[in-house]
């Protein structure tokens, strides 16, 4: 599948690019090339080829979560700038 100046033009317009005639030209080249690529992979015979998410296998390097006691209130507040003694006490970031 070739790829016009004009095909490149239309795509520019709609995502808002303003380009120079020679960028028009540079770009028709290169994504004429990234065209025909894609046009090369559709070639391939992929029965039976399962879909992948990515190219290599993926493992999860986090730890197992554990339950533990958390921070005592008092001692979180602690460093606060600003408490009610319950709670921290922040701006407001909405107006009523």
């Amino acid at each position: 599948m070739a790829l016009t100046r004009a095909e490149v033009e239309k795509v520019a317009l709609l995502a808002r690019l303003e380009l120079e005639p020679q960028e028009l030209e540079l770009l028709t080249a290169q994504l004429a090339r990234v065209v025909e690529y894609v046009d090369q992979l559709a070639q391939l015979d992929t029965q039976g080829v399962e879909p992948l998410a990515h190219a290599v296998e993926l493992t999860n390097v986090f730890r197992p979560d554990q339950v533990q006691p958390s921070l005592p209130r008092q001692k979180a507040l602690q460093q606060a700038p600003r408490t009610d003694g319950e709670f921290f006490r922040v701006p407001a970031v909405l107006e009523p």
